[in-house]
Formats: structure tokens, C-alpha cells, sequence
């Protein structure tokens, strides 16, 4: 049996019958790859409940994985010899009466001090602000436009790469976001001073033709690697916590939101931990909701 074979009519099927992000497929075949390797290196080289037992507790006391990163391989596997099975690829299902416990996992979010996150705003400004070397100018607002759009909504670093002009509008001043699963929502820019630097930005980055908001030099639309660089390089020029990524400042958006009096569903919603509806009538009034939340209790406001 090529299992190898096997998953990739896996992985081509729940692209096409799966609302899943890239990451998520990339997650699913490295889960299960790794186990593939595994049965292969067995005696019998078969899926079953004692080659699956094994595997998990090869995770525990050899790779020394924590129970919350057992827990999603344990259910890419479920999903893919569910698969196997529904197929006549194997004759059982392995899974059927296996239990696995899990040590809970109590982690609080990280986040940044309004204090490093005014550092980290100043720094960003004063690198380029004295210079008359146009790349630094087009690098320099560029970057502040991103890290304060990270400040002021709380969005991920992927949703930042994927906005394309047609997004944003800054005279109401509102944003769609495309989410994970390919969903989407709409924000609120409730900071005058984001708005500010991401005009600024636009004003720069006019000649391109490019439909994507943010760009390198040469026209093509930022990664996700590009922006951690960024996020780190202004880190560590700031010297605020060394160990603080991009999503500190989603963390701190949202736990500054809470503390300060917003309600979870709000805050919810404006993460993107909800879907949103594309109808007028809810896009107005879930606007308006967030108009309201954003403009009295984001702390970018005031800094």
C-alpha cells in the first residue's frame, strides 16, 4: 500500500471539499507525512490501533511535543484514516475506542506595554523621518503604516499581506479583511493618526499598479516573512521585549480592548473569531457596532 500516494488524493480532496486556508493543508500533510514515515520503519507497516499508539506516545517521550501539538496531529489522523477507511483503503478504523488523555495547557497571551508600543512607534518614525534617501522614505512609511495598522486593529500579519486597494476606504474609513477560511469582516480605522500614516503611504506608493496595499520596492506584494522582519528589525531597534512577535500586538489590541470596557462579542467579532455577514443590512449594523467600540475603547487613540 502507497500511503504516500494515498495522501496526496488526500490532500487534493479536502482542497476542493474543504473552506481551508493553505496553512492549514500544509498542517495536515506534515502531520501526516511524519506518521507515514513512522509506519513505514514498522515490522508490519500497517494503520492500525497498536502502530497509532505507538506513534503518540513516540510524540510524547521522543520528540517531547507538548499535549496541545499531539492533540491537532492526533486529528489530522483521525481525518485521514477516516478517509482510508471510507475508501476500502484499509479494512477498520483505527481510531474506533482509542481514548488519549491531555494535561490542559493554561497559557496567557503575550503582550506589549502601551509604553514599549509608543517605542515602538517613535522608533519607526525617527529612522526615516531626517533621511532624504527615497527608498528609506518608501521603506520607512511603508513600515509605519503596517506596524501601526497591527496596532490600531489587532489584525494577523496574513490578513495584512492579503489587503489589496479595493479594501480600504479612507474616507468612511473602514477595511475588509480576508480571514482565515476565506472569510471575511469589516473594520472600523478608529485612529485619525493610522489613518494619517496610511494615506502617507498611499500617496508613495501610487506609481505602482500592483492591487495590493503593501509592497516591496520593486511592486511585488509583502509575505509573512517580510513582515516578522520588519516587526523584528523595529523590535529590536526600540529594545522592547526581545522576545515579542507580530502577534503581541494582536494580543495586546485585544486585551486592551477588554480592559477597557469592550465586550467579548464585540471584540469576537472584530478579531475575526466569527464570521461576518455580507448583506447591507447586518454590514451597517455591525459597522456601526464596531464604530462605536473601536472609537471609544482602542488605546491607539490616545497615544
Amino acid at each position: 500500500m502507497r500511503l504516500e500516494k494515498h495522501l496526496d488524493s488526500f490532500i487534493i480532496e479536502m482542497r476542493n471539499t474543504k473552506n481551508l486556508s493553505n496553512k492549514s493543508i500544509k498542517a495536515y500533510y506534515s502531520d501526516i507525512l511524519n506518521f507515514i514515515k513512522f509506519i513505514n520503519e514498522q515490522n508490519d507497516k500497517l494503520i492500525n490501533s497498536k502502530n497509532l499508539i505507538k506513534y503518540i506516545d513516540s510524540l510524547r517521550t521522543i520528540k517531547k511535543l507538548k499535549d496541545s501539538s499531539i492533540k491537532r496531529k492526533i486529528i489530522s489522523l483521525k481525518i485521514f484514516t477516516q478517509y482510508l477507511y471510507d475508501y476500502s483503503i484499509i479494512d477498520t478504523y483505527p481510531f474506533h475506542r482509542l481514548k488519549f488523555k491531555y494535561k490542559k495547557e493554561h497559557t496567557l497571551p503575550k503582550t506589549l506595554t502601551i509604553e514599549e508600543v509608543k517605542k515602538l512607534l517613535y522608533c519607526i518614525t525617527s529612522s526615516f523621518s531626517l533621511t532624504s534617501s527615497n527608498f528609506k522614505i518608501f521603506e520607512g512609511t511603508r513600515d509605519l503604516a503596517i506596524i501601526d495598522l497591527l496596532i490600531s486593529t489587532g489584525i494577523r500579519i496574513g490578513e495584512v499581506c492579503s489587503i489589496k486597494l479595493d479594501d480600504i476606504n479612507i474616507i468612511d474609513k473602514t477595511l475588509i479583511i480576508h480571514g482565515k477560511g476565506r472569510k471575511e469582516r469589516l473594520l472600523y480605522l478608529s485612529s485619525s493618526a493610522t489613518i494619517n500614516n496610511i494615506k502617507k503611504w498611499l500617496d508613495i506608493r501610487s506609481n505602482h499598479l500592483t492591487n495590493y496595499l503593501f509592497l516591496i520596492r520593486y511592486g511585488n506584494p509583502l509575505t509573512i516573512h517580510s513582515i516578522e522582519d520588519i516587526f523584528y528589525k523595529y523590535r529590536d531597534l526600540s529594545k522592547i521585549n526581545p522576545k515579542s512577535t507580530p502577534h503581541y500586538l494582536r494580543h495586546t489590541f485585544a486585551t486592551n480592548l477588554l480592559s477597557n470596557g469592550a465586550d467579548i462579542r464585540s471584540v469576537q467579532e472584530i478579531l475575526g473569531h466569527s464570521s461576518i455577514s455580507t448583506t447591507e443590512i447586518y454590514t451597517e449594523i455591525s459597522l456601526n457596532r464596531k464604530q462605536e467600540v473601536l472609537t471609544k475603547f482602542n488605546y491607539r487613540n490616545n497615544l
